[in-house]
């Protein structure tokens, strides 16, 4: 069974070492070793919350997101990636942070899931349906350019108004990537109706378990999305 949950990163620093760990053997398959996202200070801030799919029986980690929310220690990792591009995303996230604003951010999966939907699909869905959970009304995200059409199925639309009509050269030269937002997690207007009715399952029944049917044939996929904050 794969098992998607979800916790502070200062309640399990030893998880959160597994999740940089698979995070970096990707992204150095891809040629990337400098990207903001990928950095170990969000470790023992408080605002950051991690999002795991796991191997039940042997508890590896298979893939995984984080939602960092603005206001706390550290800025979002989208005003550090762009700010030399455009800086006006330090007043954007401002303004979006007196209703609660954060950050989909380093969002990967192993080979061994590949194909499967659960390192795009499943974990943008699971970091929009936690978003009221952790008082974030809107979400941003800076997305690889195969994840932007499934961004915009969970809501989120193309900020034009930052960058070239939206895009940056990131996280190198030869590489571009599209910022996004949700505008608002709870109403989600511009989400998919198919997208929209499981996001509210989640919410409703944070824990379920069904069967899924990807290209490697059928399994169990657990969703345990009740976050626990430890004393």
């Amino acid at each position: 069974m794969i098992v998607i949950r979800v916790f502070r990163a200062v309640d399990e620093l030893e998880t959160c070492r597994k999740f940089v760990e698979g995070h970096m053997k990707i992204l150095k398959v891809y040629g990337i070793t400098m990207i903001t996202s990928a950095n170990t200070e969000w470790f023992d801030d408080p605002d950051t919350f991690v999002i795991i799919a796991e191997e039940q029986e042997t508890g590896k980690v298979l893939g995984g997101a984080r939602v960092q929310r603005a206001g706390g220690v550290y800025p979002l990792p989208i005003e550090k990636a762009v700010t030399e591009i455009d800086d006006r995303i330090h007043q954007v996230v401002k303004e979006y942070s007196i209703d609660g604003t954060g950050e989909l951010c380093g969002l990967w999966n192993s080979r061994e899931i590949a194909g499967m939907g659960i390192g795009s699909v499943y974990l943008t869905r699971v970091a929009v349906s936690i978003a009221p959970q952790i008082k974030i009304k809107s979400l941003f995200a800076l997305c690889a350019a195969y994840t932007v059409s499934m961004a915009q199925n969970a809501g989120f639309v193309i900020t034009t108004f930052l960058g070239n009509n939206g895009t940056f050269y990131y996280p190198k030269e030869d590489l571009t990537a599209t910022g996004m937002y949700n505008p608002d997690t709870t109403r989600l207007e511009f989400a998919s109706e198919d997208e929209k009715r499981e996001i509210i399952s989640l919410r409703k029944t944070p824990y379920q378990i069904s069967k899924q049917i990807g290209r490697r044939g059928e399994y169990d996929l657990c969703f345990d999305l009740e976050i626990k904050i430890s004393q």
